[in-house]
């Protein structure tokens, strides 16, 4: 196992690099970890097709199988309201075929009647299957009760 401090974030910045996550390298989970931040809405090409893939998020609890987790972020990325987030303060813990992403997120969730700044612990799990590298697992989660009451309620 291998332990690696990414020096970078990715966020509203981040490339398209769909074209990079057969790389059967650490290059190729960097990419595919970049490719999810450039558009939530290529969920579908970053995810393995699993019936477990599994998403923990405070907005949808727990959600397993694609079609239920892109549902969710279309629901969010197509609505009126306005979502970013940038991951940063990344560690990395890297083996032969999986690395998982841990840090943190920050963001700001703005609809006509809300303004809410995110910050929000993330964790990503990412492996080599069938020639290239997709998510398999993330875990989100706010610390802070105020906020996340805040974030439920201006979603719903």
């Amino acid at each position: 196992m291998e332990f690696i401090v990414i020096n970078r974030s990715f966020g509203r910045d981040s490339k398209n690099l769909v074209n990079e996550i057969n790389l059967k390298s650490f290059q190729g989970a960097m990419s595919a970890l970049e490719t999810f931040y450039y558009s939530f809405l290529t969920i579908n090409k970053i995810w393995v097709p699993h019936d477990l893939i599994q998403l923990n998020n405070p907005l949808g609890g727990i959600i397993r199988e694609i079609d239920n987790i892109s549902n969710l972020y279309y629901k969010i990325f197509t609505s009126e309201a306005n979502v970013w987030v940038e991951f940063y303060d990344i560690i990395s813990y890297r083996f032969n075929e999986c690395v998982v992403f841990a840090g943190r997120e920050k963001g700001l969730f703005s609809s006509d009647e809300n303004i809410i700044e995110l910050n929000i612990r993330t964790t990503r799990f990412f492996a080599y299957i069938n020639g290239s590298w997709g998510q398999v697992h993330h875990h989100g989660s706010i610390d802070d009760p105020e906020l996340l009451k805040k974030y439920q309620a201006a979603i719903k």
